[in-house]
C-alpha cells in the first residue's frame, strides 16, 4: 500500500483528514543545536516533575495537594482553605507572565516547557520510536495491511503506552496522597482503597489516550493557549519564521539554468519534522508550538548545500520584513505591569494576611448571655488552627479588660503541627461596671511574636433596665 502524503495547507487542519478521521502524524527525527538544548530541558522537566512529591521541605513533600485534610503544601509554605484567597493573585500574576512571554516570544511555551509536549515528545514518541522504527517506517507500518508483525509491533508499543501511562498517574497521584500511602494502594488489594484504584485507572486511561492517539490535537484543538496567543502576539513578537526574502522563489538550483531561485530548495524537510504537520513557509500559523525542529532541520540542509543557515529560525515578521526588531514595545510593558502587580500584590498580602496559625471566634450555641446578680456573663468559642509544621504554643487574651472592666482568664495552648482545636472562653461583665454592649478584641499570639485580632461584641440587656431588674430581687 503506497504511503499517503498530505500537502499542509491555511485552509485545513493537517492532522484532521475531509471526512473527519484523523491524519496521523511521523515527524521524522532531526539533529541540531536546539534539539540538543530541548531535549536536555525536557529531560530536566521530567526529573522535576517526577521529583517534586519526593523532596522533603518542613516534613512534607516540596508541592503537596492534601485534599483530605484541605491543606496546601508550596515549597515549605502550609495554606489552609482560609488562605485560598493567595491563589488568585498567584493565578493572577502567573497569567499576566505568560502573556509577557506569548507577546515576546510567541508559543516557545508550548514547545519547550509545557508538560504535555515534555512527555508527549520525549517519552512517548520515543517509545514509539524504539518499537516502529523512524518516521520512514512507521508511514509505511501505517498504509500496511494488519499482520502478524504489525500486531506484535502494536501490542508491544501499546503494552508501554499503558505502562508508562501507568508510572505517570501514580506519580500525579503522589501530589495528592503521601509517596507512603501511594506505595501501600499499589501493594493492598484495591478493593481496600477502591477511590484511589478508581482515579489510577481513569489517568491511565486518559494519559494512554491524549498521549498515545489524540497527542497534537490537543494542542490545536482543546487547549486554550495556543488560541489566547493570537491574540497577544503582533508583527514584533519572536517566533519561528520563514525567511521569505531570502526563500523565494523556491526551487533546486541546476546548472546552466537562468532561471532565479532563492535559498529555499523545496526540499520539504521543515514539514517532515513538524510534530503538528504544518508547513511554515506558509507563515506564522496557530498550530505551531515554536518547538525550532524546523529551524535545526533547515540549517542542516542549508550546509549541505552550501548555503547561509538562518532561512528558518526565531524572528519577528517585522524582523523578516524590513530587519528592525521592536522587542519592547508598549504592551509587553502593560502585560509586565500586571504581572508585577499581580506578583507584588500576592507577596504582600501574603506577608500581612497568610499568618502561620488561623484564628476565628464564634458566639457558643444558646442564650447570647447570661444576666445575673453577678453580673453579665458571655461565652465565646475560640478555633485555633496551627498551620506550621511544627508543634506552637499560643495565648490568647481579652485586649483592653481593665479598660473594660471586663473579667477573662488569659489562655495558653500548645497545638501539634498542623492540628486544630477550639476551646470555649468566659467573659463577665461585674454588674457594678456593666457598660451594655461592648465591641471587644482577643488577641492571639504566637510563640514567635505573630498576633491576630479577632473582633467580636459582648452582648446583654439594657443597663437601666438590668440594674433596676437586679435590686428588685
Amino acid at each position: 500500500m503506497a504511503i499517503e502524503r498530505k500537502i499542509p495547507n491555511l485552509d485545513t487542519v493537517t492532522t484532521i483528514n475531509d471526512d473527519g478521521s484523523k491524519y496521523n502524524i511521523h515527524p521524522a527525527d532531526v539533529k541540531g543545536s536546539f534539539t540538543t538544548r530541548r531535549r536536555l530541558t525536557a529531560w530536566f522537566l521530567i526529573v522535576v516533575y517526577v521529583a517534586l512529591p519526593w523532596i522533603q521541605i518542613n516534613g512534607y513533600p516540596a508541592v503537596f495537594i492534601n485534599l483530605d485534610e484541605l491543606r496546601f503544601h508550596f515549597f515549605g509554605f502550609t495554606l489552609l482553605t482560609q488562605d485560598l484567597w493567595v491563589f488568585f493573585f498567584l493565578i493572577s500574576g502567573l497569567a499576566f507572565g505568560l502573556f509577557v512571554l506569548a507577546a515576546l516570544v510567541g508559543r516557545v511555551w508550548c514547545g519547550w516547557f509545557c508538560p504535555y509536549t515534555v512527555f508527549l515528545e520525549h517519552l512517548y514518541r520515543r517509545i514509539e520510536r524504539f518499537v516502529d522504527g523512524d518516521a520512514t517506517k512507521r508511514k509505511r507500518l501505517d498504509a500496511a495491511a494488519m499482520s502478524s508483525s504489525k500486531a506484535i509491533k502494536r501490542s508491544i508499543k501499546w503494552g508501554l503506552y499503558v505502562l508508562a501511562s501507568f508510572i505517570l498517574a501514580h506519580i500525579f497521584l503522589s501530589y495528592f496522597i503521601s509517596i507512603p500511602e501511594v506505595w501501600k494502594n499499589v501493594t493492598d488489594n484495591p478493593t481496600e482503597n477502591f477511590s484511589q484504584f478508581l482515579f489510577i485507572l481513569a489517568f491511565t486511561g486518559i494519559f494512554t489516550f491524549c498521549f498515545g492517539w489524540f497527542r497534537e490535537q490537543f494542542c490545536i484543538i482543546l487547549c486554550p493557549y495556543g488560541r489566547l496567543q493570537s491574540a497577544l502576539t503582533d508583527d514584533q513578537t519572536i517566533t519561528v519564521t520563514y525567511d521569505y526574502n531570502r526563500g523565494e522563489p523556491r526551487g533546486k538550483k541546476r546548472k546552466f539554468s537562468i532561471e532565479e531561485t532563492g535559498d529555499c530548495i523545496d526540499c520539504r524537510r521543515c514539514v517532515s519534522v513538524c510534530p503538528t504537520g504544518i508547513d511554515i513557509r506558509n507563515g506564522i500559523q496557530l498550530e505551531c508550538t515554536a518547538c525550532s525542529a524546523c529551524v535545526d532541520a533547515c540549517n542542516d540542509i542549508m550546509k549541505k548545500v552550501d548555503r547561509p543557515t538562518g532561512l528558518i529560525r526565531y524572528d519577528s515578521t517585522a524582523g523578516v520584513k524590513t530587519g528592525k526588531r521592536n522587542i519592547l514595545r508598549p504592551r509587553i510593558f502593560l502585560y509586565l505591569l500586571l504581572t508585577i502587580f499581580g506578583l507584588g500584590a500576592l507577596t504582600v498580602t501574603f506577608l500581612n494576611k497568610a499568618k502561620p496559625f488561623y484564628g476565628g471566634v464564634t458566639r457558643m450555641l444558646g442564650s447570647p448571655f447570661v444576666a445575673s446578680a453577678e453580673g453579665v456573663r458571655n461565652t465565646f468559642v475560640i478555633n485555633l488552627t496551627n498551620k506550621r509544621n511544627r508543634d506552637a504554643s499560643f495565648t490568647i487574651k481579652l485586649e483592653d479588660k481593665e479598660a473594660h472592666q471586663l473579667q477573662a482568664e488569659d489562655r495558653t495552648l500548645t497545638l501539634t503541627p498542623l492540628a486544630e482545636d477550639s476551646f470555649t472562653l468566659s467573659i463577665l461583665a461585674p454588674i457594678d461596671s456593666y457598660k451594655g454592649t461592648l465591641d471587644i478584641h482577643f488577641i492571639i499570639t504566637a510563640d514567635d511574636g505573630t498576633t491576630q485580632s479577632l473582633p467580636a461584641r459582648f452582648l446583654g440587656p439594657g443597663v437601666r433596665l438590668y440594674k433596676e431588674s437586679q435590686q428588685n430581687k
